[in-house]
């Protein structure tokens, strides 16, 4: 080390360099400063084992160091750094005698010196004048922002003594291990930092002092970014080159931290911005990418490369306009497929607005899954165009899920994107899903959330009012409820209903009180509502099948309970329920034969009908105009008591093939007389099927194939 040029130190380890070499940039001590002696025969420094020279542990060496040392105006330039050999744990204490004299008067030099002096030293030995720090200042800052960062308590140090191990760092301290230092504090750090070459991990996860605290590596773990970060010396370059390794190796997140760290070492490169871009792309966090590629833009306006790039990132964005103007930037850059994608999008779009304009909520759905298949697949926005329409159409169900499907991006990050406004648009869509799906007080925080952003909109006021209104009643309904004040609770529950008639929550919440004050045929009335916007809500079709059970309507019961125990077949409640009906059925008809199978029945009954050819009726005027006003396709059979068999049985083979899809009713034309007038029944048998509230089809009941062809048509 003595005979190494200022060039050769430069190319060495970082923290002896700097360690050792602060004599090029710290100022001089005062004479009234503790002092070393400046060299002996052999350039050996040597270091009284005084216990005020110890230091503090968790401190830095460099700190401890200048503490206790200093060298005088014309040995500094003369003398060599050599390295100061730390004592053993059986090291003899008393110096050697040929140092007797020369450590007496050490130590008479420090008990005159001022006690000011001396907290002066530790008060003081780490404040650096900006600019002069070196190499192993730079390392140590940037140890400390990782911790800080990762929420870590203590300080790691970079060296455990003043002799590297061979390693990139040195050593580390690590709770548990040889040394401590440190608590679980700088955990996280840790993992991040390298280790050297020869360690091997310990059955017990102990390591022995010999190691000098090195944290053990288990053998063929790589090293990770930060550490090869922190090795390359601070070269952007080198962390560019490194990054693009990850890249490639499909380390997004590695490759994603070199990539920030070169930036935070050269803030003005945009190849680096760029490369930030891409690293964030992979991780979905398309937004923030966005943004790097319109830093890089900046910086560098005509770098092609990034306009290429922000123009794939606009056309997933569904920006199509500024995808094309960033494409045409891009010059020889440009991906052809991208304007390709930017063209047929922009025509997409078009169409969505104007279906909107025309409250043409079918096409719009159609369009805008046009446009997400056309590219557009993490536009926020036109995700929220699909779930109005779902909305509007009262498929609530699917809405909840298509929200799902759509990109989940940063609040903040959407705002600074799409601006306050846009943004606001997005959570009313959201609150709106939240609401009908029982999720009340995500849907509060969203429409408070777009009151703040917009709180001129009329629309975000009122969707506000709303989800607040309802979010209330329900709360208020639960309270009642659980005071057993049904009826009260009931009224709580209607109060909601008349802001969101088709809340699934509320219908079920309602429906459970009016069971319990003995009002089944409106419970059920209830349940069906729920089932026809929710038709996977589980608790609604339990609680219908329990009113259906007291009411003695065991076939309808029956195949409430089948279709749970299709879905659940492992539920023991359910598969229970379905052989007490079945059982019950078998008392009601006496001639019956139930199979011990939960998922199928062939029960006979004396005239030679079967009774699963007995398609629920329509208990009432009120009920059959909430079927016909509800989303979904209805067929309703309009018949006189004496009804066809051959037509039944198809109509219940028609119901179990399109259940999910198609919902079937039977109507006594003499229980009803008022709705044949009303619907203009002339003949009979008839069909007629009903749509999202609209009749649109009638058909005579001897025309089986043309019934199935048509809800084929209305369902798809």
């Amino acid at each position: 080390m003595g005979d190494s040029s200022p060039e050769e130190k430069k190319s060495g380890c970082g923290l002896l360099n700097a360690v050792f070499g602060r004599r090029n940039i710290w100022p001089r001590r005062t004479t009234s400063t503790n002092s070393l002696p400046t060299s002996n025969a052999n350039n050996l420094v040597r270091v009284p084992s005084t216990p005020n020279s110890k230091r503090r542990r968790g401190g830095s060496d460099e700190a401890a160091f200048l503490e206790t040392s200093t060298v005088s105006t014309e040995a500094s330039q003369k003398q060599v750094d050599r390295v100061i050999p730390r004592p053993g744990p059986n090291h003899q204490k008393v110096p050697p005698q040929s140092h007797q004299n020369h450590h007496h008067q050490q130590q008479q030099q420090q008990n005159n010196a001022p006690k000011s002096a001396v907290r002066e030293g530790y008060g003081q030995a780490r404040r650096v004048p900006q600019g002069t720090t070196g190499i192993s200042g730079e390392l140590e800052t940037m140890i400390a922002d990782h911790q800080r960062s990762k929420g870590a308590g203590t300080f790691v140090r970079a060296s455990s003594g003043n002799v590297m191990l061979y390693g990139h760092l040195g050593n580390l301290r690590q709770p548990g291990g040889g040394g401590g230092g440190g608590t679980g504090g700088g955990a996280d750090v840790l993992n991040y930092l390298p280790k050297t070459k020869e360690e091997h991990s310990k059955p017990n996860g102990r390591y022995p002092n010999s190691v000098m605290g090195n944290v053990v590596k288990k053998e063929g773990e790589k090293p990770t970014s930060l550490c090869r970060a922190l090795s390359t010396r601070m070269d952007p370059e080198q962390l560019k080159i490194m990054g693009n390794e990850d890249y490639k190796n499909g380390r997004f997140a590695e490759a994603l931290a070199l990539y920030e760290a070169a930036i935070s070492i050269d803030p003005n490169k945009a190849s680096y911005r760029s490369n930030k871009s891409a690293a964030l792309t992979a991780l979905g966090r398309l937004l923030e990418a966005v943004f790097e590629c319109r830093e890089a833009i900046r910086i560098e306006p005509y770098y092609q490369r990034a306009h290429n790039r922000l123009a794939t990132l606009y056309v997933r964005l569904g920006e199509a306009e500024k995808a094309m103007y960033h494409y045409k930037q891009a010059g020889a850059e440009s991906d052809p497929d991208v304007l390709t994608k930017a063209k047929n999008l922009q025509v997409r779009l078009s169409k969505c607005t104007e279906a909107k304009i025309q409250r043409d909520w079918n096409t719009l759905l159609k369009e805008t899954r046009l446009a997400i298949s056309a590219g557009a697949d993490s536009a926020p926005q036109i995700f929220a165009l699909q779930v109005e329409a779902l909305l509007k159409l009262h498929r609530l169900q699917e809405a909840d899920e298509a929200l799902t499907k759509g990109p989940n991006f940063d609040m903040d990050d959407c705002t600074q994107f799409f601006g306050p406004i846009g943004h606001a648009s997005l959570l009313v869509i959201r609150a709106q899903v939240d609401m009908v799906a029982g999720r009340f007080d995500d849907a509060v925080a969203a429409a408070q959330r777009a009151a703040r952003l917009d709180s001129s909109s009329k629309e975000v006021n009122m969707v506000v009012r709303r989800t607040r209104a309802v979010a209330m009643a329900r709360s208020n309904g639960n309270d009642l409820f659980r005071g057993q004040r049904y009826s009260e609770a009931c009224g709580a529950y209607g109060e909601g209903l008349d802001h969101d008639p088709y809340n699934s929550v509320l219908l079920c919440n309602r429906a459970t009180c009016r069971s319990k004050l003995g009002q089944f045929e409106k419970a059920i009335d209830d349940c069906t509502a729920a089932l026809n916007v929710r038709p996977s809500y589980r608790k609604a079709r339990l609680r219908r099948a329990d009113c259906y059970a007291k009411l003695g309507k065991w076939e309808a019961c029956i195949e409430d309970y089948e279709m749970m125990v299709r879905e659940t077949p492992e539920d023991e409640d359910s598969v229970r329920g379905l052989k007490d009906a079945q059982l019950q059925l078998n008392k009601q008809h006496g001639q019956v034969q139930v199979q011990q199978s939960v998922t199928t029945r062939d029960i006979k009954v004396s005239d030679g009908a079967t009774a699963a050819h007995d398609v629920p009726l329509i208990s009432s005027n009120d009920h059959f105009r909430d079927c016909i006003s509800s989303p979904g396709v209805y067929v309703m059979l309009f018949c006189n008591k004496p009804v066809d068999g051959q037509t039944l049985q198809f109509m219940d083979q028609l119901r179990k093939r399109y259940n999910n899809s198609t919902n079937f009713f039977k109507v006594n034309i003499e229980d009803h007389p008022s709705l044949a007038k009303s619907e203009g029944v002339g003949s009979s048998p008839v069909f007629k099927i009903y749509k999202n509230g609209s009749r649109v089809k009638e058909i005579p009941g001897n025309s089986h194939d043309l019934l199935e062809s048509s809800i084929k048509y209305y369902t798809t």
